[in-house]
């Protein structure tokens, strides 16, 4: 593995649950232009019991690096390996088998469930596809996943439209959880609730963390819902990983200009305090939102090739052609 590719600390800890490598994807391109690098050799590991927080503007490659890594969306280049297998190179119907150890977390409540199946049927479906409990024991099992997310079994015959959203959003969790996963992506899990909800799923996500020794890939725009959740957090613009350690670490000490520019645009709930911070902000270095990063040198990383991966302390990193500064 070359310098540019950061690997956490937590490698020398204890053996990953997850491991990526490498991870490459694109789009193909328009009209005769260049190809879309939508993920550009992105790679991490998440250890038993842990979350990655992956934090980013639109458009950074959050989501399709998730997709990939579940093998939902293919990548040209990279590896993905998960409890030592590697889901890039196995059968498809190996793949099959291995998918109940990995599962995803819809971003809308809203439509992630099918309107015309009751809460019963939907977290039934998957027991079925996975043969993992025998058919005379489904319906207790329901009823266990219900309760598992805070949900009276008795809604086993309504409809996903009789729900909030905050309830549709736990039936999509446990129907995640049907078929006790070692791993689950939960991409934007909480950013179409109300923030009383919000705080909710993320309690009831730690819990069940807690509870069942879950590993997650947490995918969210929202940094101070990302700080709650992550153990570390992974900092991507435009498909690369610029920064990565501890939430500690990156939140406390951010080294890279992005994060510094994503942690200023967060809101505090004073006013006031919230007009003197944005006042305070230095206007360098510069970022261009939707566009290329230009660093305090004036030269644009976008364009000059690929930075080195700089160790600024013991298990955080950052990607940057001009660390450390003159």
């Amino acid at each position: 593995m070359n310098s540019a590719e950061p690997v956490p600390a937590s490698e020398a800890v204890q053996a990953p649950l997850l491991q990526v490598r490498d991870l490459s994807v694109q789009f193909p391109a328009r009209r005769g232009g260049e190809p879309l690098k939508a993920v550009d050799r992105v790679s991490f590991d998440i250890a038993p019991g842990e979350t990655l927080g992956l934090v980013g503007q639109s458009g950074s490659g959050k989501t399709t690096t998730g997709r990939a890594i579940l093998q939902l969306q293919k990548a040209q280049r990279g590896s993905v390996r998960l409890l030592g297998e590697d889901l890039t190179t196995m059968s498809s119907s190996r793949l099959r088998a291995m998918r109940r150890h990995m599962q995803f977390v819809l971003q809308n409540p809203y439509s992630s469930l099918h309107p015309r199946m009751t809460i019963g049927q939907i977290l039934t479906e998957p027991l079925q596809v996975h043969r993992s409990v025998p058919p005379a024991r489904m319906r207790e099992r329901v009823a266990e996943l219900l309760e598992l997310v805070n949900l009276d079994p008795a809604m086993t015959q309504r409809y996903p439209h009789e729900f909030s959203g905050g309830q549709r959003q736990r039936v999509v969790i446990a129907r995640a959880l049907a078929v006790n996963p070692d791993f689950v992506v939960c991409d934007e899990p909480v950013s179409a609730l109300d923030v009383r909800t919000q705080a909710q799923i993320v309690d009831l996500l730690r819990s069940l963390q807690d509870r069942l020794g879950l590993s997650y890939l947490f995918i969210a725009h929202d940094l101070a819902i990302v700080r709650e959740v992550a153990h570390k957090v992974a900092v991507m613009f435009q498909g690369r990983i610029v920064e990565m350690g501890s939430a500690a670490q990156v939140y406390d000490t951010p080294a890279h200009p992005y994060t510094r520019m994503l942690l200023d645009a967060v809101p505090v709930p004073d006013p006031k305090l919230q007009r003197e911070r944005l006042r305070l902000i230095a206007p360098e270095p510069h970022f261009v939102e939707g566009g290329d990063g230009i660093c305090r040198h004036g030269e644009n990383h976008a364009q000059t090739g690929t930075a080195e991966w700089h160790e600024v302390a013991p298990g955080h990193g950052i990607s940057c052609r001009f660390w450390p500064a003159d």
